[in-house]
C-alpha cells in the first residue's frame, strides 16, 4: 500500500487489488492491466485528469468513508499532490503483477520513465537558465522579420492578364 496527501491535507491509501481493478474498469472503462503492454503508464502521466479519476476510483471506498465526492477530491489535486498520487498508483500497479518477472520488468520501465522525465526537465531548465532558449527565439524572430516583404515577387506567381473576349 502506498499513500499520498492531497492539497486539503487528507491522506489517501492507494491499494491495487482485483477489486480496485474491477472498480476502475467498471466506472471509468480503463483497464489497469494495460500497464503490462506499456501504454498505460504514458497515458496516465500525460493526462492528469484521467490519472486523478483513476486514483479517486481506486480510493473510492476510503473517499466514501470520508464523505469526499469526486469533485471535492479533484479540487484538492494539483501540483505535488498529483505527482505523489501518480507515483503511488504506478508503484502499486507494478506490485500487483502476479509474475515476479513482470514486476521486475515493469519496475525497470517505471524507473526508466522517471529517469527520462527528470532528464527532460533538466534539459529544459538548462535551456531556460542558459539563455539559449531566448537566443533561439530572438534568432527565429529575426529570420521572420528579415524575410517578410524583402523577397521580390516571382513572375511565376503573377497571374497573366486574361484575354478579353470581344
Amino acid at each position: 500500500m502506498k499513500t499520498f496527501t492531497d492539497n486539503a491535507s487528507r491522506s489517501w491509501t492507494v491499494t491495487i487489488n482485483v477489486d480496485a481493478i474491477k472498480r476502475v474498469r467498471d466506472l471509468l472503462g480503463v483497464d489497469l492491466l494495460q500497464i503490462v503492454e506499456g501504454t498505460l503508464i504514458e497515458k496516465l502521466i500525460r493526462d492528469p485528469v484521467l490519472l486523478c479519476d483513476v486514483v479517486y476510483v481506486v480510493c473510492k471506498p476510503e473517499a466514501d468513508q470520508k464523505g469526499v465526492s469526486d469533485e471535492d477530491f479533484g479540487r484538492a489535486m494539483a501540483g505535488d499532490a498529483i505527482e505523489h498520487a501518480t507515483k503511488a498508483l504506478l508503484e502499486e500497479l507494478v506490485g500487483f503483477s502476479p509474475s515476479p518477472r513482470d514486476r521486475e520488468n515493469l519496475g525497470r520501465v517505471l524507473e526508466t520513465t522517471w529517469r527520462v522525465m527528470d532528464r527532460a526537465r533538466d534539459l529544459i531548465e538548462q535551456k531556460l537558465t542558459s539563455g539559449q532558449l531566448d537566443a533561439q527565439i530572438e534568432q527565429a524572430l529575426a529570420n521572420v522579420a528579415g524575410s517578410s516583404g524583402s523577397a521580390p515577387a516571382s513572375s511565376d506567381s503573377t497571374p497573366a492578364p486574361s484575354p478579353s473576349a470581344g
